[in-house]
């Protein structure tokens, strides 16, 4: 099979790496095009498949100083051009690289975790967590027009879009007039195992970014005096300790194993943001703990209502303070929620990817078991 595989920028292993390597079981050897890339933080999967990166890569320092380079982005990404003729490209996107030059013909499939949010709809809230100064927010905002028009442009050019969530499918359709099919991401449901004994704290995986709005959760248990652990790093770090009473913890970065073992033992999992799709939930209720999430975005395709979690209404400290009282009188069943968990692992992403493929007269990979 001659395919083509694109990702916006290899520099870790989060969500849309874990796709990509999804797709390189699908598709091994393919070639992967992609903005910049820092081969020493990939997986041994990806590592395998030869990569190649835009010209951004050719500057030093530009695999920790990327996101700088977003006014040049469409500039490097019209350079990059795929090699050959492959049978179709098939690329994971949070940010431009659907834009990607393809030979005339190619049919192109695009997985898109998120129309950009720096672009379409969260700019603050980038601006805020990045660090970004009056200078640099005053030119991303003048080129902000342009990029959008940029992107839209190139989302026309895609074939088949593939969303992650039916949230993120209407963002598609709002950014780009496009429709696309909804297949959930792959969740790695088998690292994660319930325990017998659960202990009397809640839990916080995440980035700690503004928009994840992990202030409200501090704000909530603050006032409640109930254990929280914070488990991620970020730009809030500083802030959120600042503000931490002693019954709040934030433990910062964690090794995989302490981070398995706090999902397993927690009394349940707080969800305070909104997200595209969310892959935490699903790894806490693989862990057999249930979830208190905003009800908003992708949380909503993934919690069921009173059997896996609850939802609160509004972004505040005391909406979720009551979900939580509200939580507190509910039996939760950890083998309901790992059963749910269950249905979103690697197996069926990669089934569901193959039978699209098929059913669009394209090569389905070479495995989908």
């Amino acid at each position: 099979m001659r395919v083509s595989l694109a990702h916006h920028w290899l520099v870790g292993m989060r969500g849309g790496e874990k796709v990509l390597e999804e797709f390189c079981i699908l598709f091994p050897g393919a070639p992967i095009y992609t903005l910049v890339c820092c081969r020493e933080k990939l997986s041994e999967r990806l590592r395998e498949h030869p990569i190649t990166e835009s010209s951004l890569g050719w500057f030093t320092g530009a695999r920790h100083l990327y996101k700088h380079a977003l006014p040049i982005f469409p500039w490097l990404i019209r350079a990059l051009k795929v090699k050959g003729k492959p049978q179709f490209v098939l690329s994971s996107d949070a940010s431009l690289i659907k834009g990607l030059r393809i030979p005339e013909g190619v049919p192109h499939v695009c997985y898109c975790h998120s129309p950009p949010r720096y672009l379409w709809d969260q700019q603050g809230s980038y601006e805020k967590s990045a660090g970004v100064g009056l200078f640099k927010r005053a030119v991303l905002r003048w080129i902000t027009p342009s990029l959008q028009r940029w992107d839209r442009a190139a989302a026309q050019r895609v074939d088949y879009f593939i969303a992650n969530s039916e949230f993120v499918r209407q963002r598609i359709l709002h950014a780009y007039g496009k429709d696309a099919r909804v297949i959930h991401p792959p969740v790695a449901v088998d690292d994660f195992q319930p325990v017998a004994e659960v202990r009397d704290f809640y839990l916080i995986v995440s980035q700690l970014v503004p928009y994840k709005r992990v202030d409200i959760a501090v704000e909530a248990f603050n006032k409640s005096g109930k254990r929280l652990v914070v488990i991620g790093e970020g730009s809030e770090l500083a802030n959120l300790k600042a503000m931490a009473r002693s019954n709040v913890e934030l433990l910062g970065s964690q090794p995989f194993p302490v981070l398995r073992e706090h999902y397993a033992r927690c009394r349940g999992f707080v969800f305070p943001g909104v997200e595209d799709f969310g892959i935490t939930p699903l790894e806490a209720q693989a862990s057999g703990r249930p979830v208190i999430a905003l009800r908003a975005g992708g949380a909503l395709e993934t919690i069921i209502e009173g059997e896996t979690g609850l939802f609160f209404d509004e972004q505040n400290a005391d909406s979720l303070m009551d979900a939580v009282e509200r939580f507190e009188q509910t039996d939760w069943q950890s083998k309901l929620c790992r059963q749910n968990a269950l249905r979103f692992g690697p197996a069926r992403f990669r089934r569901e990817i193959s039978e699209f493929l098929t059913s669009h007269g394209l090569p389905g990979g070479e495995t989908v078991t």
